[in-house]
């Protein structure tokens, strides 16, 4: 079942329907919503959010809780763009450990709420709220707008982004770069996940596109693009106010406790204060320029809407919506126990819905109770949720398959950049004058560093490569694929390649005849395996399912893929021949106490030589 169905069937409770007409209508100043367990309140929240044309802010206990909240969210309403807003200090006042990634988050948050402020959802916390944010008329000011079309000043553009301390470099990866390369202007703002290239024909702008820092591979097109400076570093001296001031008024304040909300931002604030004070006269804004006095914070937050759903109430007066609801309970990996639980629910009525990340989890389950409780049926979910849950009121039943196996849950961040053999432009970077290099038309060489050169008129940046002899290629940043960091036998110097000659070439088919006759001697090797017959075991029985989801971490796509592969090998009646390859770590032993279980579970004795652990 995909999230929004389960949110649909969600969306009939009738208490549900009672919150969402409540904040549509703002007929209550103050809701408080009780006895939410587990995920409830993440799952209430996404049913009802579309019930009113208004932002949210909701403010968690501390950053771990916002995280698992966020993921939550971004579990349950997958199209939508869930901004996270938090603090951009380690410490405040030390700006050299400002969180780039975290300013980069704020920035954005910032942008977005200003250009659709009618839309946005912001989880948060109070370290994060209690740091003030510029102005919209600042943001607005000090925001250059580039629209597809339009006439553009490429001179005007790089002095105004040299002005707000952007760094030129040569290719960009991180927040606050940007380079020039003939009529195209990369950038990458703190407005955007992701920089931003814009395509010159003439002084009209061509074309807009985001782009992958790590492949620079465009993403998608754009329209338009609003560039952002480091707003927490840059545009310090202007005027400052708090996020509750920021944001529209109509705005929904979700709090997971208010008070303790207070609590933290009075520690904050102390904090900040000791800290300005041991800081020499005259440096830095007074921490009533820069953070939010909680004083202030309890005066802004009169305006809003609030609605609390935590345990500990501070409004007096609030209209209470209280649900019947209960946590997941516990079953210690005892599946019938839980197969017990779950058919005792079916027959009361509950609609039971089991989440988990990977589909294969589902399968084991389905496997487990086809075995102990086969008229037990659950609707599976294609997501995941931190805590499970059951809604008496609405008899919904919600359990997290990380729960039923006592595995450990880890919130999932934006995903990364995938890597590949060829260099990257964030390694190319990294590359020091002196590195060896593989160049697969040439072959080995040291990389000496970037060289600009003209070429039909234009700057272009070239890599300069010094092979044998001090011979020197210089090779177009476009061709940044060809390359790759030189890797082999440790403390030892390759042999450079000669520049002219047929070396790398008679290197390269010597190696490719090599490779040929071990494909032969292979090709006889499994010809006369497959002729013999071995030992085909049969599928997974319903102890391989039970060990395998007594894992207390999910597995990784790779070790899945090798586990399904191993596994099949296996049931072959051929025998087998598989290796598992990975680095210290990465899970190799995973895999094989899999397969060792299945050829046990058969009568089969399994030998382990070399343990991976000493």
């Amino acid at each position: 079942m995909k999230p929004s169905d389960f949110l649909d069937v969600l969306k009939q409770d009738g208490l549900v329907q009672t919150v969402a007409e409540g904040i549509r209508t703002r007929t209550h100043q103050r809701i408080r919503l009780k006895n939410l367990s587990g995920s409830l309140d993440s799952a209430v929240f996404s049913a009802v959010h579309k019930a009113g044309h208004c932002s949210h802010i909701i403010l968690l206990h501390e950053k771990e809780e916002a995280f698992y909240f966020l993921n939550d969210l971004q579990q349950l309403l997958p199209n939508r763009d869930i901004l996270l807003f938090p603090m951009s200090y380690k410490r405040p006042y030390e700006y050299e450990e400002i969180e780039n990634a975290n300013v980069l988050m704020r920035a954005e948050a910032l942008d977005k709420i200003s250009a659709h402020p009618d839309s946005q959802i912001i989880v948060t916390y109070p370290e994060a709220l209690s740091e003030k944010v510029i102005t919209k008329k600042s943001l607005i000011s000090n925001t250059f707008s580039v629209k597809k079309g339009e006439k553009l000043d490429r001179e005007f553009l790089e002095e105004f982004l040299q002005t707000y301390d952007f760094e030129k470099t040569d290719f960009v990866y991180e927040a606050g770069q940007f380079a020039t390369r003939g009529g195209i202007i990369d950038v990458y703002s703190f407005a955007h996940e992701k920089p931003v290239r814009i395509e010159l024909f003439g002084d009209e702008v061509d074309e807009i596109r985001t782009f992958d820092p790590g492949s620079q591979l465009s993403v998608e097109t754009l329209q338009e693009v609003r560039l952002l400076p480091d707003v927490q570093t840059k545009l310090t001296q202007e005027d400052r106010q708090s996020l509750l001031e920021f944001v529209p008024p109509h705005t929904r304040l979700w709090v997971k406790d208010y008070q303790h909300a207070i609590d933290m931002l009075e520690k904050s604030f102390e904090q900040v204060e000791a800290k300005f004070h041991k800081l020499e006269h005259g440096i830095g804004l007074s921490p009533e320029k820069l953070f939010v006095a909680p004083a202030d914070f309890s005066s802004q937050a009169k305006a809003f809407q609030i609605i609390e759903f935590g345990s500990r109430a501070h409004f007096n007066g609030a209209h209470i919506i209280e649900f019947r609801s209960s946590a997941q309970p516990i079953f210690n990996k005892n599946f019938e126990l839980l197969a017990n639980d779950l058919i005792e629910r079916q027959m009361d009525g509950y609609s039971n819905f089991i989440g988990a990340e990977q589909q294969r989890q589902l399968e084991r389950l389905q496997n487990i109770f086809q075995e102990i409780q086969p008229q037990l049926k659950f609707q599976p979910l294609e997501f995941a949720l931190r805590e499970g849950f059951i809604d008496h009121q609405s008899k919904i039943l919600a359990y997290t398959d990380h729960q039923i196996f006592e595995r450990f849950y880890r919130y999932k961040a934006k995903e990364r950049f995938s890597k590949s053999k060829a260099l990257t432009f964030r390694e190319l970077q990294n590359l020091q004058p002196g590195d060896f290099v593989t160049h697969i038309d040439f072959g080995i060489a040291k990389f000496a560093g970037l060289e600009k050169k003209e070429v039909e008129g234009r700057q272009q940046e070239n890599i300069r490569l010094v092979f044998r002899d001090n011979d020197l290629l210089y090779l177009s940043i476009h061709s940044l694929h060809k390359i790759s960091k030189y890797s082999g036998k440790e403390g030892t110097p390759p042999v450079m390649s000669k520049l002219g000659t047929d070396e790398w070439e008679h290197r390269k088919s010597k190696v490719k005849r090599q490779v040929k006759d071990i494909a032969r001697d292979l090709i006889n090797l499994y010809a006369k395996r497959k002729q013999t017959v071995g030992h085909a075991f049969a599928s997974d029985s319903f102890m391989q399912a039970e060990l395998e989801s007594s894992f207390i971490y999910e597995d990784t796509p790779d070790q899945g893929k090798a586990t399904e592969d191993v596994k099949r090998d296996m049931e072959l009646p051929n025998p087998m021949d598989r290796l598992v390859c990975g680095d210290v770590g990465f899970g190799k032993t995973e895999v094989a106490i899999r397969a060792a279980f299945k050829a046990v579970c058969e009568g089969k004795q399994v030998a382990v030589l070399v343990p991976t652990t000493i």
